[in-house]
Order: structure tokens, then sequence, then C-alpha cells
């Protein structure tokens, strides 16, 4: 009888300690998910509200708002009482109510600067990200993703265009033709490695001004400051386009 008391005791102590072990183990997750839950809502409302106006469409900003509210709606299952989670999730669904129509208030942010273009680069690795994650939570279907994942290629491409072109406009402005050919030849020079045709006329643009910058530096001349410019959309990119371009989206 004592025997059996010992391993009953015994037992009973290892099986409150695999519950304390579960218990801890679960309360440790909760916490971890909404970490991660809370920099994703971040995340995506910072790239929501701060992206360049002349590069935000009303489709991005319902992608965004929508990757936003589910982020937002799992956390509030975690957090019931949150008010204030209870009344974004109604804000949000208000504005995916609003389709097409959504608002973008984006203003526009001409990048003038390689800091500018290296932050507009970062918010969309950011964007890749989430919209790589969002697809392995069955978020985003596949097909879907790797639209929105050739959308963000071309948004790149467009802003090393934009760069790369006020960059070369400003120079002529400021009378400096060197620095001029320098940017719009870096502008041809990416451009000629796109795959893509669809960049023909922005290249045969940069190629002019890259031929106007070289005539300039030759025959000494002063750069005409009310010429219009071919290129209305332009990133001083680095020579590799990062791996994160790359990552294909899987099942």
């Amino acid at each position: 009888m004592i025997a059996l008391l010992v391993i009953g005791g015994i037992a009973l102590l290892i099986a409150i300690g695999y519950m304390n072990h579960v218990v801890e183990n679960k309360n440790l997750e909760k916490a971890r998910l909404k970490v991660e839950l809370n920099d994703r809502i971040r995340r995506l409302s910072e790239v929501n509200e701060t992206f360049p106006g002349q590069m935000m469409s009303p489709a991005l900003k319902l992608l965004l708002t929508r990757l936003e509210l589910n982020a937002t709606q799992r956390l509030l299952l975690l957090n019931k009482s949150s008010a204030a989670l209870k009344a974004r999730v109604t804000e949000l669904n208000a504005l995916l109510a609003q389709g097409e129509s959504i608002p973008v208030n984006n203003p526009p942010r001409p990048i003038l600067t390689e800091a500018k273009a290296k932050d507009v680069r970062f918010q969309l690795e950011t964007l890749h990200g989430q919209i790589t994650r969002a697809t392995k939570d069955r978020v985003l279907a596949t097909n879907e993703a790797k639209q929105w994942l050739k959308e963000i290629r071309h948004l790149l491409v467009i802003l090393h265009i934009e760069f790369f072109n006020n960059l070369g406009q400003l120079a002529l402005q400021q009378n400096q033709p060197g620095q001029a050919r320098l940017a719009f030849e870096r502008g041809v020079q990416y451009l000629r490695k796109q795959p893509d045709a669809q960049y023909s006329a922005q290249l045969k643009a940069f190629e002019a001004q890259l031929a106007r910058a070289n005539a300039m530096l030759q025959n000494g001349l002063e750069p005409s400051t009310d010429e219009v410019n071919e290129l209305t959309e332009g990133l001083r990119t680095d020579e590799t386009d990062g791996d994160w371009k790359k990552k294909a989206i899987y099942d």
C-alpha cells in the first residue's frame, strides 16, 4: 500500500510538472505571437501612411489595409477586451468596404537623395516580406501574392527611374553636366539590365539625356533649365537587386 501511495505521489508530481510546462509554453507562445502581430501591424501601418504618394495606388492601399486588418483581428483574439483594437478593426473594415474608392492621401515624396531612395527601397522590402508571410498564413492566395510581388519589382524599377532622373535634372540645373552624366549613365545601365521591354521608352529618354550631358561636357554648353523632361517617373541602386526580389512564393 505504501509503495502504491509513493508511486501515485510521484505520478501526480510528474503530471503537475507536465501541466505546468504545457501552460508555460502556451503563455510563452501567446506572448511571442502578440509581439509578432504588433510588429507586423506597425510595419504595415507605417508603409500605408508614409509610402510616396506618386507610387501609391488604391489597389496597394487596399492590400495594406487588408493585411493590417487580418493581423489586428488575430491580435484582438489574444486581447479580447482591448477597446483600441476593436475600434481599429471597425475603422479598417470601413476602409475596405470602400473598395477602389478608398482614399489615397499619401503626399508625393520626390526622391531627391540617396537616403530617401533607400528608405523607399526598405519599405518595398518590408512589403515583400509581409506578402510572403501572408501567403504562408493563407491570408493571400499564391497567385495573388505572385502578382503583387511582380508589382513590387515594377515599383522598384520606378523608384530607380525617378531617383536617377531627379538626380540628373538637379545636376543640370546646377550647371554640373559631369554629375548629370553619371546619374543618367547609371539610369541607362540599370534599365538595360531589366528583362521587361516595358521600360524601353524610359531607357530611350535616359539615353537622350546622357547624350545631351556628354555634348555639354564636350562643348561647354550651359544647361537649358526649361527643357521638357521626357521622364515623368523616376534610386541609386545597389549593383545587385537583393535576394528579397528573387524569392518565389510556394503553397
